[in-house]
C-alpha cells in the first residue's frame, strides 16, 4: 500500500490544548519580562529619591537602569510576538496532520542567555554605584 495516498491523521484535541498552554506560558514569560523591565527602568529614580530623602544631593546619574529596563521590556515584546508566530505555525502544522514536529529550543535558550547577560550586567552596575 502507498502511504502517500492515505490522508494524514488530524491532531487530537490534546495536541491543540498543549500548544495553547505553551503559548500562554510564553506570554506569561513575556509579560513578566516587561513588568520586571519597568521596575528596573525606574530603579535609578528610586535611588535618586532615596538619596534626597537622606538629605544627600545625588552625585551621579542612574540612567543606566533605564537602558536595562528598556531592553527587558523590548525582549518581552519580541518574545510575545515570537510566541504568537510560533503558535500559529504549530496550529497550521497540526491542521495539516503533520505530526513530525521538531520543537526548536533556540528561543528558550536565547532568552535564558539574554537574561543571564542582563543579570550579570545589572550586578556589575549595582556594584559600580554602591558607596
Amino acid at each position: 500500500m502507498d502511504n502517500a495516498s492515505q490522508p494524514s491523521p488530524r491532531a487530537s484535541l490534546s495536541d491543540y490544548l498543549a500548544a495553547e498552554r505553551t503559548l500562554l506560558a510564553w506570554i506569561r514569560t513575556g509579560l513578566a519580562l516587561m513588568g520586571f523591565g519597568f521596575v528596573v527602568s525606574r530603579f535609578g529614580l528610586f535611588l535618586q529619591q532615596l538619596q534626597l530623602v537622606r538629605g544627600i544631593a545625588p552625585r551621579q546619574s542612574y540612567g543606566l537602569s533605564l537602558w536595562f529596563g528598556t531592553a527587558l521590556i523590548a525582549v518581552g515584546v519580541m518574545l510575545n510576538v515570537a510566541a504568537g508566530y510560533h503558535h500559529l505555525r504549530l496550529v497550521k502544522q497540526l491542521n495539516r496532520g503533520e505530526t513530525s514536529y521538531v520543537h526548536p529550543t533556540a528561543l528558550a535558550v536565547g532568552v535564558a542567555f539574554f537574561l543571564a547577560m542582563i543579570g550579570l550586567a545589572m550586578v556589575a552596575y549595582l556594584l559600580s554605584i554602591r558607596n
